[in-house]
């Protein structure tokens, strides 16, 4: 929180985010005066979570598995899809891949979208796939997009006026690489700070962002907001923001000493769960950070991203051990995602909460971005033959097909929607969905019109690209 940095640290800040955003004036929604007049659809969802599998998630080794051969010294690469077997779960005609036994019993409550895309950007850079993803846009843009959470946190504002619309669990955004780009979508763009995102990299430590610094009672801090008001009048680089960001960031720090006075923070305390229940999702960070989830749902929260954390070369990111790797992610995800499902159903709010789990694209054995594609091999484990384990797992990134799972919100059970090929490549070859209609399909569960556009620079900026974006119906309960 920016009552934790030095004046220095925030000036720094400060001048970074408006050089950022290079806005001239207060966004503003179009009206029916200026462009077709919308009728907002009827929400299914009053909470979105997104599940980030960071750095591309391999669709054939974990949601749609494929013909499969385990490993052996000497196996032709080519023969092989899925590294992992296939196993039943609590639908007859959904099979998912060993490791995600516990998912497996809750897919009677799940849509699972197995005809997703990416676009062809050229040389496959997970920065530039996942702004793509959280935005909705290709980058470079003229202006800075807002993240996917921004729009629901502006278009529809907080749940509960103390809790943050847009609250970002896991990701570390500084010392893990590719980090200016991680920082380009992870904000609320021109809509201003007050919509960016509560970062909580480390969900055990989230209770103290929430807390007063030591030595700081809540009346210090509203004395501190009172100096950065007279330090922000003073900012040499003050040309970059208009005043609409500048008060964007007072309200911001409004909101966050609000926060800090209020009840709600004691969401934010993940050690006052019951042992029994913390445990069930204690896994590691991602699977606290699916716990931290359920409690800012219970208490209130618009929005949510609790990601696996993108740092290159790591954890989904897998160019090499990709078997071995994936194996391990699996066990940090299984039980806390199926354990979130059913807290939420338990309690009553899955009906309303949709979780949303996907990443920027998927993964192959052989080939890199689609057939044709002219980006370059990132693999690791470049051989035509099994040599050892390392080779063993799907390494290079694959944008033609995956899958995107959902849960609540108003989405159908035990449903599958598309199909991608049986044999490779393994394209979407059934009832494609692009990211821009993926994004339509969330929107318009929370209650955002896929045209809703904001007046930035003299020209309207729509939720989806110019918006083009057409919901999935068919994913509905009665569409």
């Amino acid at each position: 929180m920016i009552d934790q940095q030095t004046r220095r640290d925030f000036i720094k800040k400060l001048s970074a985010a408006g050089a950022a955003a290079l806005m001239t004036g207060e966004p503003r929604l179009v009206t029916a005066d200026e462009g077709e007049k919308l009728v907002q659809p009827t929400p299914t969802a009053d909470c979105c979570i997104i599940l980030w599998m960071a750095g591309g998630m391999a669709a054939p080794d974990t949601w749609d598995p494929k013909r499969y051969f385990p490993f052996e010294v000497g196996l032709d690469v080519n023969k092989i899809l899925s590294t992992f077997p296939a196993i039943d779960t609590a639908v007859d005609n959904i099979k998912l891949t060993q490791g995600m036994e516990n998912l497996a019993t809750i897919m009677d409550r799940a849509t699972l979208i197995r005809s997703c895309y990416q676009a062809d950007l050229g040389h496959i850079l997970h920065s530039r796939h996942q702004y793509h993803w959280h935005t909705g846009y290709v980058p470079p843009l003229t202006v800075a997009a807002p993240h996917i959470g921004a729009w629901m946190a502006k278009a529809l504002g907080p749940r509960n006026d103390v809790i943050p619309p847009f609250i970002n669990i896991g990701q570390r955004l500084e010392g893990v690489g590719e980090k200016e780009e991680l920082k380009a979508f992870t904000t609320a763009g021109f809509f201003g700070t007050e919509y960016g995102p509560f970062n909580l990299p480390y969900p055990k430590d989230a209770a103290k962002s929430v807390r007063p610094p030591a030595g700081m009672e809540p009346g210090r801090f509203a004395d501190r907001y009172k100096f950065y008001k007279k330090l922000l009048d003073k900012n040499p680089n003050k040309e970059y923001l208009s005043d609409y960001q500048q008060e964007s960031m007072l309200r911001s720090l409004d909101n966050a000493h609000r926060l800090l006075t209020s009840k709600h923070k004691d969401a934010f305390d993940i050690s006052l769960e019951p042992k029994e229940s913390y445990q069930k999702y204690d896994t590691g960070r991602f699977g606290r950070g699916c716990l931290l989830a359920r409690r800012l749902v219970e208490s209130g929260a618009r929005f949510i991203e609790v990601t696996t954390e993108y740092i290159p070369f790591v954890h989904f990111d897998t160019h090499e051990n990709g078997h071995t790797t994936v194996k391990r992610l699996k066990a940090e995800i299984d039980k806390p995602i199926t354990q979130l499902v059913l807290d939420l159903e338990e309690k009553g709010l899955l009906e309303r909460t949709l979780i949303v789990v996907a990443s920027e694209f998927s993964r192959d054995m052989i080939i890199e971005g689609v057939p044709g594609s002219k980006a370059l091999d990132q693999s690791r484990a470049r051989t035509d033959k099994l040599k050892e384990m390392k080779h063993y797992g799907l390494h290079r990134h694959f944008t033609g097909g995956t899958t995107v799972a959902m849960f609540g919100g108003g989405v159908k059970k035990a449903f599958v929607y598309g199909k991608t090929a049986d044999e490779r490549p393994l394209k979407a070859v059934e009832n494609p969905v692009s990211i821009t209609d993926l994004h339509a399909t969330i929107y318009s569960a929370m209650g955002i019109h896929p045209k809703t556009a904001f007046k930035i620079e003299q020209r309207p900026f729509y939720a989806t690209i110019d918006g083009t974006g057409q919901p999935v119906r068919e994913l509905f309960l009665g569409g």
